[in-house]
């Protein structure tokens, strides 16, 4: 149990010294109070340091006479004595005000949600306000400013604290010092600093300049779209205070997440994205020639683009001419919730020093993500609380983000009953302990507030934290869209509703702190400075149209590069993979496999896939290059082939041969992942893009999970460098391959990746060696820091993963590169003798190699693999099918159903590569809907059909 009072066990002589009831006070008493109850009822059931607790020190002491105390005020006056019921119901009071002081709060700008105050009248407790007079105001809130004199002042003092324009839920937060931390920054007023003059003069002129910035915008573009903040106007100076309070305690990088929804607001002014820019995007009229302000660096750079508010951008700010910190807003498309794991792993990457070996090490304190959610999309989408879930595991976590729904009460068109079960958008956190802050965005010192709380909880707790900011929305969905028409009694409300401007700049004028002309002085001053960046691009010219072409260099493709490695040095690296430290008994079993690695380098020694993959892990580590791998089950490898990270068969402690290598000089990081697909793919996707030099690798359990993250794969991974010039050599290895284990367990969807695969912007991969995926390993890392760099998609196998047919020979390490295409070297020793040319790809080129080998006179057949799909190698496939002269039949085999794998993508490329008199056939499964049988026979069978089809001579297969 967690040390509620400052001490857990006491003894009987302790007991007696003093009273030890006097330590409790506050949400601490009524919880010991509760549990004493408990045990008056059933000792059983409380905890046993509370029960020895409850033992020693007997009953509380509270109405045994008018001397008792609690710290220094009676509990009643002279001759009275109050019930201990009385008591509890107060504390019980003060403990529910806390818990719902938020379902009466003035957090609704537009009030149109009935409050409830049904749990913070004492008459419902039992009490009236004698009672509560009667009782000292530190029992009720021992936080209370000094002038509260007594128990009815101090419920006042909570009910005013609770139920303002800022709310507070803290009740699901189960570590109890966290609890009462939070409590008392509330309670103390600590979270509510001073609002001087200067301060309120800054939040006045941004809210200013967001309105007016809207309003120009809505004048001037008439009916284009915008997506305007109006409504949530001070999202804008949230976001700038934040971003000060990190940055001044030492914060090199902030990495903001958000949707559509206010996002050219947040350019303008937090980014510093100049006006001139977003003017001359409205007007699709050149801006090349327009100088940024300050700081600010474009990263929309990619030849088809994107529309204005999915873009992002990149500010650095500096002092005297240092770069203090990086600000970035990640380029979002409309798949909303997406972009949050990713900018958590923009800011792991920026967390992290990775030139030593072992695990790169983190501080925390180097970078801040920003998840700004919509109000719809929080509860509606899964990814949120799938990243959620990544916020405390060792792999992912960054230290605590800090979340922003930015809550119109309304999605699209769909009102919050519509779109929710749950009374809050915000209820989801609450299942993950998260702090949660409620407030009225017409309150600009509230919100300036919540930040304050929200930054310090951060800095001190390290977790996540969550505004609520709630507000409404001042136009449609779109500015075309009328909301008249679906939402009439709302947008009555908000048509005669002042903005947030107009209600803060009254409020100081009403108050004597700024006079009227002041303020209309710096409405004028921003009015100006809008109306003078439009002159500036107001007779441009829309540009012409052109085609959206990749630069020359990533038309190019990608250069040969060697990649093998000498063998001294394999051989070397070999034997430091199976040496333990001292003292470190790994399982005996798995020991002996891998120290039989040690005889791969004999004449006649093979190496498989997985010791291939810890060989080019280790090379490419001693190049200085750093590696991070995730997956679900990673470390050891769904297959059991891997085993990178060992454990120690007494203790359990974990040790990874990779992190004591001599000659490493960059980190390795593995971890095992939770059974997620779209948040972690999508957290390693921007890891690699904050991480450009570090080799990242995405590994799914099996092919078809990466299913689940689709829309990654589509919007980011596959179109990223074209819509933004977002570069990426992520890694995802997608077990593929039929085996008889059904529909769900052999297919990664390769057509998927094909059909997404255009202007060289990712390598689609299925190979057919261990040497193959070692050089294609090494390949991608080198070209980490090349201009036509790229994702790649590996099909890895899985029942080939030990098979020896697939394994190498050491000296297929040393010598050359990846191969795009492979024939077999066993096969068209004779070249005028081929007749008949099958074409295939990963296992089922391997197994019919396999079943090739077992047959007698097969001087009229080769077996060609295509080890790297897309790019296809057109010229190198027609090159090599001109020395086979006598050539009559051209095969495609693959396990897939016709409709599915590479066939409709290979089809149009093999004919056109293909001797004019000849065409390709198809030999495989028929067109499907489903991947795979079920049965492991049929498969069988199916399987044995297609390989005899393929190499069985005069059998024209299947038209």
């Amino acid at each position: 149990m967690r040390e509620i009072w400052g001490f857990t066990k006491m003894t009987i002589k302790d007991a007696k010294a003093y009273d030890p009831w006097k330590a409790f006070s506050g949400p601490n008493l009524g919880y010991v109070m509760e549990q004493y109850d408990l045990f008056q009822a059933n000792p059983e059931e409380v905890d046993p340091e509370l029960k020895n607790f409850f033992e020693v020190s007997g009953p509380p002491s509270f109405d045994v006479s008018a001397e008792t105390t609690i710290g220094s005020a009676p509990i009643a006056q002279a001759g009275e004595v109050l019930p201990m019921k009385k008591i509890m119901s107060a504390v019980k009071l003060a403990e529910n005000i806390r818990a719902y002081g938020h379902l009466a709060a003035n957090i609704y700008p537009l009030k149109e949600e009935a409050l409830d105050t049904e749990q913070i009248h004492f008459e419902k407790y039992g009490l009236t306000a004698d009672d509560l007079r009667k009782i000292p105001a530190d029992l009720i809130c021992p936080e209370s400013p000094k002038d509260v004199k007594d128990g009815y002042e101090a419920v006042q003092y909570l009910k005013q604290l609770y139920t303002k324009t800022i709310a507070f839920e803290f009740h699901h937060v189960n570590d109890l010092e966290e609890k009462q931390w939070l409590t008392d920054m509330v309670e103390s007023g600590s979270m509510f600093p001073e609002v001087t003059k200067e301060k309120k003069e800054l939040l006045l002129k941004r809210l200013n300049e967001v309105e007016g910035f809207e309003k120009f915008l809505h004048r001037t573009y008439v009916g284009q779209k915008r997506f305007s903040i109006e409504g949530l106007d001070i999202l804008v100076p949230i976001l700038d205070e934040m971003i000060s309070q990190t940055v001044q305690n030492g914060t090199g990088n902030v990495n903001i997440a958000m949707a559509h929804r206010g996002r050219l607001n947040v350019l303008a002014h937090v980014l510093g994205k100049p006006y001139e820019v977003i003017f001359s995007e409205f007007q699709h009229s050149p801006n090349k020639d327009l100088v940024p302000s300050e700081g600010s660096t474009g990263i929309n750079n990619g030849w088809t683009g994107d529309v204005k508010y999915h873009l992002g951008l990149d500010k650095q700010i500096t002092k005297a001419n240092i770069q203090k910190a990086r600000i970035t807003l990640a380029n979002n498309p409309s798949h909303l919730e997406v972009v949050g794991p990713i900018v958590e792993g923009y800011s792991r990457a920026a967390q992290e020093d990775r030139s030593a070996k072992g695990f790169p090490v983190q501080d925390i304190s180097k970078s801040l993500a920003i998840l700004i959610h919509g109000d719809a999309a929080f509860p509606g989408e899964g990814i949120v609380p799938e990243t959620f879930n990544l916020s405390r595991l060792r792999g992912y976590q960054v230290g605590g983000a800090i979340h922003i729904i930015a809550n119109n009460m309304i999605g699209f068109t769909t009102e919050s009953e519509d779109s929710r079960s749950t009374k809050y958008a915000s209820d989801l956190a609450k299942g993950f302990e998260v702090p949660i802050v409620h407030v009225n965005a017409d309150d600009p010192e509230a919100c300036m507030a919540a930040v304050n709380l929200a930054n310090q909880y951060r800095e001190k707790y390290k977790k996540d934290f969550l505004i609520d900011l709630i507000g409404y929305r001042r136009f449609g969905h779109n500015e075309m869209d009328e909301p008249l028409v679906t939402q009439p009694e709302m947008y009555a409300l908000i048509h005669k509703h002042q903005t947030v401007k107009d209600l803060y700049s009254n409020k100081l004028v009403h108050s004597g702190e700024f006079t009227e002309e002041e303020v209309k002085a710096i409405a004028e001053q921003v009015d100006t400075r809008l109306a003078d960046a439009y002159a500036k691009i107001s007779g441009n010219k829309p540009e012409a149209s052109k085609e959206c072409n990749p630069p020359g260099i990533i038309e190019k493709g990608l250069p040969t590069i060697e990649t093998g490695v000498p063998k001294q040095e394999l051989v070397s690296i070999n034997e430091e993979l199976v040496q333990w430290p001292e003292g470190f008994t790994p399982n005996k079993k798995l020991g002996k496999i891998l120290s039989r690695r040690l005889d791969s380098f004999a004449a006649e020694g093979k190496i498989d896939w997985a010791h291939a993959e810890t060989l080019a892990f280790a090379t490419i580590l001693n190049d200085g290059t750093p590696i991070r791998l995730t997956g679900q089950d990673s470390e050891r490898g769904t297959f059991a082939q891997r085993n990178i990270m060992l454990h120690d068969s007494v203790n359990g402690k974990t040790y990874s041969p990779l992190h004591t290598l001599e000659t490493a000089k960059a980190s390795f990081a593995v971890h095992n992942s939770p059974l997620t697909e779209t948040a972690v793919l999508a957290y390693e996707y921007g890891y690699n893009v904050f991480a450009p030099e570090a080799l990242v690798l995405w590994e799914g359990q099996f092919g078809d999970f990466a299913n689940t993250a689709q829309v990654i794969f589509d919007q980011f991974i596959a179109a990223g460098r074209a819509k933004w010039g977002q570069k990426s050599g992520l890694v995802m290895l997608l077990p593929h391959g039929y085996e008889g284990q059904g529909p769900e367990h052999s297919s990664a969807r390769l057509e998927r990746f094909l059909q997404l695969a255009a202007e060289n912007n990712w390598t689609v991969a299925n190979l057919s060696s261990a040497a193959q995926y070692f050089h294609i390993l090494r390949r991608q890392a080198k070209i980490l820091d090349q201009e036509q760099v790229r994702p790649l998609v590996i099909m890895t196998p899985k029942s080939m993963l030990r098979n020896q047919v697939m394994a190498s020979a050491a000296a297929e390490f040393s010598e050359g590169s990846f191969e795009s295409f492979v024939e077999t070297k066993t096969l068209g020793k004779k070249p005028k003798s081929v007749e008949r040319i099958v074409f295939a790809s990963g296992k089922l080129a391997v197994e019919l190699r396999e079943k090739a080998a077992a047959e007698k006179n097969t001087d009229w057949l080769q077996i060609i693999s295509i080890e790297e799909i897309y790019p296809f190698p057109f010229t190198g496939v027609q090159e090599a099918l001109k020395k086979y002269t006598n050539l009559k039949e051209i095969f495609w085999a693959q396990e897939e159903p016709k409709n599915m794998g590479a066939w409709t993508f290979v089809e149009p490329r093999l004919n056109a590569a293909a001797p004019r008199n000849l065409s390709v056939t198809y030999i495989g499964r028929k067109r499907r809907s489903s991947p795979a049988e079920g049965d492991p026979l049929v498969h069988k069978n199916e399987q044995q059909r297609i390989m005899t089809q393929a190499i069985t001579r005069n059998n024209e297969g299947e038209k």
